[in-house]
């Protein structure tokens, strides 16, 4: 058998299954911050992202002993289509129980990407600046277009891997990306911000 580090995430999951108990520790090493980094980016609620992580991977789990997974070179996706399934459970709740609610603890300061610009100190502090705007209005958007623009952006996943992570079509996908510039590009001009 291949040393598990030098495994892909799928082989892991086939290791697992196969009875590898230490395949699913690096799985679960390997993705857990972008999937925790997901689930709260989408509900902001500490709490809530901790039962929605441990949810999603005890049906992983489950998933994989009943043969469910098929390795397609995309275990983090599959994984986070599963996460998207547990926090639309949520949201539907929330609507019957009639609460909806947008958090005020978390935003995207916590997402690393302040390396993408290296240019003189003056344009770093107003890359800095323009980030921290961008984070702040991105919190404001409808949960649906904030997950596109996070998956997009921030895992950098292609608009069809984003389609069948939440389990819609790729012209959905795209239209809620488009709703969410337009609604971005609206509240930076009600609030008088320049984004270059």
């Amino acid at each position: 058998m291949k040393e598990l580090s030098l495994m892909t995430n799928e082989e892991l999951a086939i290791a697992y299954v196969e009875g590898c108990n230490k395949a699913f520790d690096l799985l679960l090493e390997r993705t857990q911050s972008k999937l925790y980094a997901y689930i709260m980016f989408v509900v902001h609620e500490r709490e809530i992202a901790d039962d929605i992580f441990q949810e999603t991977f005890v049906k992983a789990i489950v998933k994989m002993h009943e043969r469910k997974y098929v390795a397609s070179g995309k275990f983090l996706a599959w994984l986070m289509r599963i996460a998207h399934n547990e926090i639309m459970d949520i949201f539907r709740d929330r609507i019957k129980e009639g609460r909806v609610d947008v958090g005020t603890d978390n935003d995207l300061s916590t997402v690393e990407g302040s390396n993408v610009v290296e240019c003189s100190i003056e344009n770093h502090v107003i890359y800095e600046q323009v980030l921290t705007d961008v984070q702040r209005l991105v919190n404001f958007l409808p949960p649906t277009q904030r997950e596109v623009v996070y998956m997009r952006y921030y895992q950098e996943m292609s608009f069809k891997e984003i389609a069948e992570a939440t389990q819609v079509s790729i012209n959905t996908a795209l239209g809620r990306m488009r709703y969410a510039v337009l609604n971005l590009r609206r509240m930076a001009k009600s609030n008088r911000m320049i984004l270059y």
